[in-house]
Parts: C-alpha cells; sequence; structure tokens
C-alpha cells in the first residue's frame, strides 16, 4: 500500500535517442560487434607476423605457411564482419540522433503532479454503497 503523501509522477515520450540507450539489441550489436573485431585481429596479426619472420628466413615449414593462412582467412573474416557491425551500429546511432522529438501537444506536455493516489476510491463498476470486494465473499 502506498503511504507517501506526494507522488510525482512524469508523462511525456522518451526521444529516439533515449530509446537507443535503453536498446538492448543495439548494445548487443555494438558489444558483439567489437568483440568480433578484437577477435579478429587476435588471429590474423600474430600469425601475419609468424608467417612474415618464418618466409624471410628460409624456415617456414607446410604448418606455418597453409595453416597460419586458413587462419587468417578465419581472423579477417571475422575483422571484417566486427567492423561492418560497428559502422551499423554507428549509422543506427546518427540515425537515432537525426529524428525528431515528437511534437508535443498540451495534453503530452510534461505533467507533474503532486497528488497521491486516492487509495479509498472504489474500483469502475462497482457501487457507491456496496465495497468493492463484494463479489468475492459468496
Amino acid at each position: 500500500m502506498n503511504t507517501n503523501a506526494s507522488v510525482k509522477t512524469r508523462t511525456s515520450a522518451p526521444t529516439a535517442s533515449a530509446r537507443l540507450r535503453r536498446s538492448v539489441p543495439f548494445w548487443i550489436l555494438l558489444a558483439g560487434s567489437a568483440g568480433a573485431l578484437a577477435a579478429g585481429l587476435a588471429l590474423t596479426l600474430p600469425r601475419i607476423d609468424t608467417m612474415t619472420a618464418k618466409l624471410t628466413d628460409m624456415t617456414a615449414t607446410g604448418i606455418e605457411v597453409y595453416v597460419g593462412q586458413a587462419w587468417i582467412t578465419l581472423g579477417a573474416a571475422l575483422a571484417g564482419a566486427g567492423a561492418i557491425g560497428l559502422a551499423l551500429a554507428l549509422a543506427l546511432a546518427g540515425a537515432a540522433a537525426l529524428v525528431p522529438a515528437p511534437a508535443r501537444t498540451d495534453d503530452a506536455a510534461e505533467e507533474w503532479t503532486d497528488e497521491a493516489p486516492d487509495q479509498d476510491a472504489a474500483p469502475e463498476g462497482a457501487g457507491a454503497d456496496e465495497p468493492a470486494y463484494a463479489d468475492a465473499r459468496a
């Protein structure tokens, strides 16, 4: 039961950027894209360095050359997907910033009320002389 003497309520529509900041799919896209980019770079860069060093020294084996190429290809695909995802998240954030705020009417403007909800009011359908819980007693 609410015993507060004053309850403040705010009624207004959230803006597009506020909705985007609270959007779980947007944050999943952003985090997943950053993770894919990081994983792709972590797979690609060390193997390129190893291949370059071994091929320059003329001590490369088939494992370093052929298996390294497969890992580099996988890492490049992950890094590319992560970069595309980050670009998509950036474009989505930019588009959300360009969406204008909804036009406010007098009814939709911010309203602050300092009155507590009426605890003793009967719900709709209950008569004035009949308590709201009369149907429960049978």
